[in-house]
C-alpha cells in the first residue's frame, strides 16, 4: 500500500517495516530503526504504492510521538497527492517516561500511519502552514519593531506616526529589491 523513506538515513522502506495494528493503523518503532536519536530525523517521504490501494475519498495520515507523549499530526498522502516529504516536528517526550516500571519495555518514539476519510483532515501539508505562520510571525514582528522605533507615550497610549504603515512598507520593498536574500530569512 505505502512505502517510506528517510532522506539521507535510509533505504526505501515497504509498509512491511511497520508494525500492523489493524486493517487501517500500522506503527514504526523508532528504536528499532535509530534508536535514541529518533528527533534528529526531520523529515520523512511517504509514497503509495499504487493509485488502487486507497479510495479517492481516503488518505494516509502520518503522525509522529515522542515517549510518552501524545500522537502529533504531520500531513497525509492521498491519490490526489501519492507522495510527500513531511517535516516531522517531535513532540517534548511526556511525564510517562519516569512512570515505566523498571521491567518494562522502555517507551520509544514512534511513527504512526492511518487511513482515515480525506475530508476530516486538517491539512495535507502541516509543514507548509507552519512556514507561513512563522513567515507571518517574522514580517509581523519586523513591522512591530519598526514601529517601536517612532512610538511615543502619552499616558498608557503607545503613539505612532500616521503614515507610519506606508514608511514601513517602503522600506521593507526596497529593502527586498536591494537584498534577494532579505524575504528568505524571514522563511528560516
Amino acid at each position: 500500500m505505502f512505502g517510506v523513506l528517510f532522506p539521507n538515513r535510509s533505504f526505501p522502506m515497504d509498509i512491511s517495516t511497520f508494525s500492523q495494528i489493524d486493517t487501517v493503523h500500522w506503527i514504526l518503532d523508532m528504536n528499532t530503526f535509530v534508536g535514541e536519536a529518533y528527533e534528529d530525523i526531520k523529515e520523512m517521504c511517504i509514497f503509495l504504492l499504487n493509485s488502487v490501494s486507497l479510495p479517492p475519498d481516503k488518505a494516509l495520515a502520518v503522525y509522529v510521538q515522542s515517549p510518552g507523549s501524545p500522537f502529533v499530526f504531520c500531513g497525509a498522502v492521498s491519490v490526489a497527492r501519492p507522495s510527500a516529504v513531511l517535516a516531522l516536528s517531535w513532540p517534548e517526550p511526556g511525564g510517562q517516561m519516569q512512570l515505566a516500571a523498571a521491567d518494562a519495555a522502555p517507551l520509544s518514539a514512534k511513527i504512526g500511519v492511518s487511513v482515515e476519510d480525506l475530508a476530516a483532515l486538517p491539512s495535507l501539508d502541516v509543514a507548509a502552514e507552519r512556514r507561513i505562520e512563522r513567515l507571518a510571525m517574522k514580517v509581523g514582528e519586523n513591522l512591530f519593531n519598526f514601529m517601536q522605533s517612532f512610538c511615543s507615550v502619552d499616558g498608557s497610549r503607545l503613539v505612532v506616526p500616521m503614515d507610519i504603515l506606508d514608511r514601513w512598507f517602503k522600506k521593507f520593498q526596497e529593502r527586498a529589491k536591494r537584498d534577494p536574500e532579505y524575504l528568505k530569512g524571514f522563511v528560516l
